[in-house]
């Protein structure tokens, strides 16, 4: 891998994971020979040395291909992008974003920003945006997935606040994770209840969620509610702990507010549990049994994430979570509160500096005139927004409207990641300036791009980042700026100057934190201001030099200062029951259930649900170019009940097209068995870089909550219909190909190797003349293995050089085809034996035990077929004989439910003989 370093010999950086909201910090020791190496870092207090799949394959995400390395601006004679110089790019961002100003307004220019831009970088955006610009059109992809949390946590405490810590966790005798997969989303976190129920067994895990995911597998109880009934579930346990008198009446009393409207809401739609199991469709038994459980533990952490959050319910579901736990005392103490599972790894961090279009920096609010006035005063600035800007589905049809006329996009990718995605690509298309600062040259959106920005990636970057706990930890550099790559700060900052704006003069992101430090600590005293102090408060960082601040160890805000060296941090919020409301107490928020606005129907008779895989990543730029993780799953896929699949005429392993009113999709279809009657699941990830079809953001509908603008990525009513061929097949080759027209195609990128899979409606009738113009394959002497039965028009073609694999094609009308992991093991040979060619020819290995299976552990690269074989011929009984023996499971642990199902199903396979 071609990796500039900064270092001559071996060094290792203390660093923090890029991938979700956990904050696992990560040790990157970089050597002499330009290698990189990546492991958990012991002293990091969130993770201990842990490190999930994803983080623990970020040494094959660092290297240079595919990167975007120089700025480019669109020829407007050929409708190409073109290499250009900074200086050029910058100037034509600025005077372009400066010249729509002049002619339309502040509100006519907008950025759209996300959760992976380091915490510096997102100040600097919503200073210029917010204070220098004048307008609040800047919003970010952690509408997608936070903000009806953020809403939730307003409404009932004050402000946008995380009372628990992950140690809490580990304290409480009762879990409730909802709407979380939590061991495929948040691994480590997941593992850390994993390990301390090993010394706890009394300590229950509940988990609430449409599907049976991998998570469930360790679960006590699990809840399969219908998607979008949370908030009559949770009403249902408000009423019940009242009703049974499981309720803090002091602490109620003392230190909250709004309890008999709560109550009311509940008892109007919750009040019988039989009810309340029918819409949830749940067993009533079970229901009663999580009510009790809840009730009857003390110590009681709810844990929620997407499942909650992204729903046009979504912020009503936060609070009559919320509600139970007020009502019950259950907060500002040990083993117990409410716990928002951040989704991206600094969600946080952005909306501590106003990242949201309804924020102002340092948790103050755009519509307090006051706080208005103190943001304007400390940034010295000419303006200040003074109204909510435009949240991200509002944003981009204001695009396509032209209401908005240029738009910054940076280190996201909307066309992919966006509901009704179809209308981004419109907007898009239609936009006066569109700018996108990335680190990936070809991606969905910069096909939209009219400058291209090369900013610097995971490993190059500098500065902090909050996890979920209130954690800062620093994101510091290990590699050297890749070809002309800036940070995202110094970007902004150069378009502001350009611009004509003071206050963009920084030397250092050490400088951009202070400041960012000095902004929650000013003005921030109730004595000073008669107000309730902010908690958001980084007095205790402020004044640090620029050792300290390279120095500084992860720390959980509030930060005051203290007497020694060390800042003090603040585990947990609320230990003295003072919120942060002007009379210092609590709300109960009235939560009224509702059915989402667009229902299935005859047209539409499925309720389509989208989530993430395991092993990877939002659009899949960084993560899919590791082999490791793009072993577990290599193309999307419809998983779905096989009754609704018989009832849609399609079958297991067959393709077939996902269509809503908002747009289509194709995918392969599967039965995982944890699907409920009614639904489908489909991941969001892949993208028109890695199919030709499978964008399912196209398809999910636009509709948002109405306070927290957050998407219902997990309800649009969709059909599906089968999406007919003539032929499939798969190619794997060491090169790049252009497959030209076909129906259907995947492309993934695996170790040493391209693998594709494809799919043709048109008939081939030269299949060998098609392979080699395929393979580009000139020479008829070329060692070239071939097999046709004309009759079940099956094709095989092998290309090898050198006595190795070149490149291989398998075709079939049935989707059944040879397994690609044996046939990937072949790439890795200097040299095929006589028994690979023949296995080549008949598609098949000769020896047995050959074909691993697909990709169960991608930490040790453990396939499905090693498990199943070991548990029979060991005759194991449990998952730690697996990891004795093969080592799965051992390492991150996110494979551990898959193990254990296999286990289960292998052992009862085995009773059966």
């Amino acid at each position: 891998m071609n990796i500039p370093i900064i270092p001559e010999t071996a060094s290792s950086v203390r660093t923090t994971c890029p991938y979700c909201g956990v904050g696992c910090g990560v040790r990157a020791t970089v050597h002499a020979d330009g290698t990189t190496e990546i492991s958990g870092d012991t002293q990091h207090p969130a993770n201990a040395g842990r490190l999930c799949v994803k983080g623990s394959a970020l040494d094959e995400t660092i290297g240079l291909d595919g990167r975007l390395l120089y700025p480019h601006m669109r020829d407007s004679s050929t409708s190409n992008l073109q290499r250009t110089s900074w200086n050029q790019a910058l100037d034509t961002v600025a005077q372009g974003f400066s010249d729509i100003i002049k002619r339309h307004g502040p509100d006519a220019v907008a950025f759209y920003v996300s959760g992976q831009l380091l915490t510096e970088d997102y100040y600097i955006a919503n200073k210029l945006m917010k204070g220098y610009i004048g307008s609040a059109n800047i919003d970010t992809n952690s509408r997608l997935c936070m903000s009806s949390a953020v809403a939730g946590h307003k409404r009932a405490f004050g402000a946008d606040l995380m009372p628990v810590c992950y140690e809490d966790l580990e304290l409480a005798d009762l879990v409730v994770l909802i709407g979380s997969n939590t061991a495929w989303c948040h691994p480590v976190l997941f593992q850390r209840i994993a390990k301390i129920r090993e010394t706890r067994p009394a300590m229950k895990l509940v988990v609430i969620d449409p599907r049976r995911t991998a998570t469930c597998e360790l679960a006590d109880l699990h809840l399969p509610v219908k998607a979008g009934t949370d908030v009559w579930l949770f009403n249902g346990l408000l009423h019940y702990l009242s009703q049974h008198g499981k309720t803090d009446a002091a602490f109620v009393a003392a230190h909250t507010n709004g309890l008999d409207e709560a109550l009311a809401a509940a008892a109007a739609s919750s009040a019988d549990p039989l009810t309340v199991a029918k819409i949830c469709k749940v067993n009533v038994r079970d229901l009663l049994a999580f009510y009790d459980l809840f009730a009857s533990t003390e110590k009681v952490v709810s844990a929620f994430s997407q499942g909650v959050n992204q729903s046009s319910a979504g912020t009503d579901k936060v609070n009559s979570i919320i509600n139970c736990h007020l009502l019950s005392g259950r907060i500002g103490r040990p083993g117990m509160g409410p716990f928002s599972i951040t989704g991206q790894p600094n969600a946080m961090g952005g909306r501590e500096v106003g990242g949201l279009a309804n924020m102002l920096a340092a948790h103050m609010d755009l519509d307090n005139p006051a706080h208005r006035q103190t943001v304007q005063t400390f940034w010295n600035a000419p303006r200040i927004a003074d109204k909510p800007g435009l949240k991200a589905v509002d944003l981009f049809q204001a695009i396509e409207q032209g209401k908005v006329k240029a738009v910054w996009i940076m280190a996201t990718n909307p066309v992919v990641s966006l509901p009704d995605a179809d209308q981004v690509q419109r907007a898009l298309a239609r936009c006066e300036l569109v700018v996108v600062s990335d680190i990936t040259e070809k991606t969905d959106t910069n096909d939209y791009a009219h400058v291209l920005l090369p900013a610097l990636g995971w490993g190059e970057k500098d500065g902090t980042v909050t996890n979920s706990e209130r954690r800062i930890s620093r994101q510091r550099p290990f590699l050297s700026p890749p070809g002309e790559a800036r940070a995202d700060w110094q970007i902004l900052c150069s378009v502001a100057q350009r611009m004509g704006f003071d206050g963009f003069r920084y030397q250092s992101v050490h400088e951009i934190f202070d400041e960012h430090a000095r902004l929650t600590a000013h003005d921030n005293a109730a004595e000073n201001t008669g107000r309730q102090p902010r908690l958001l408060n980084l007095s205790g960082l402020c004044g640090m030099s620029k050792t300290q601040f390279n120095a500084m160890q992860p720390v959980q805000w509030p930060v005051m200062p203290a007497a020694h060296d060390e800042p003090q941090g603040t585990q947990r919020l609320f230990t003295d029951h003072h919120f942060v409301h002007p009379d210092g107490k609590a709300r109960f928020i009235p939560t009224a259930p509702r059915t989402p606005k667009n229902m299935p129907d005859q047209d539409y008779p499925l309720s389509l649900n989208t989530g993430r895989v395991r092993d990877q990543w939002h659009t899949m730029t960084r993560s899919g170019k590791s082999p490791k993780l793009n072993n577990h799953i290599t193309e999307s896929f419809i998983d779905m009940h096989p009754q609704d699949a018989l009832l849609c005429g399609v079958r297991e392993g067959s393709l077939a097209r996902v269509s809503s009113p908002w747009g289509a999709m194709v995918a392969r279809v599967q039965h995982g068995g944890g699907i409920p009657r009614g639904s489908i699941f489909v991941p969001i990830h892949w993208n028109n870089q890695s199919a030709s079809d499978a964008r399912i953001g196209a398809v999910v509908n636009p509709v948002v909550d109405p306070i927290s603008g957050e998407p219902e990525f997990k309800h649009t009513p969709v059909r599906v219909e089968e999406f007919p061929v003539s032929w499939h097949g798969f190619i794997l080759s060491r090169h790049d190909l252009a497959l030209g027209e076909i129906a259907h195609w995947g492309r993934i990128q695996g170790r040493a190797l391209t693998h594709y899979e494809v799919a043709g409606r048109n008939q081939i009738s030269h299949h060998g003349q098609w392979a080699r113009q395929l393979f580009g394959i000139h020479d008829p002497d070329a060692d070239w293995l071939e097999y046709e039965d004309k009759t079940a028009a099956i094709y095989r073609a092998v290309h090898i050089r050198d006595d190795r694999i070149e490149s291989c094609l398998f075709l079939s009308p049935r989707p059944d085809l040879p397994s690609r992991t044996w046939l990937a093991s072949l790439f890795a040979k200097d040299m095929l034996e006589e028994a690979d060619r023949v296995g080549l020819l008949i598609g098949q290995p000769i020896e047995k035990g050959i074909d691993t299976g697909s990709t169960i552990c991608s930490c040790f690269g453990v396939g499905r077929n090693t498990i199943c074989d070991t548990i029979r011929q060991q005759n194991i009984t449990s998952v730690a004989q697996v990891t004795s023996c093969l080592k799965a499971g051992g390492n991150c642990g996110s494979c551990v439910p898959e193990i254990k199902k296999l286990l289960e199903l292998t052992m009862a396979a085995t009773e059966e003989n």
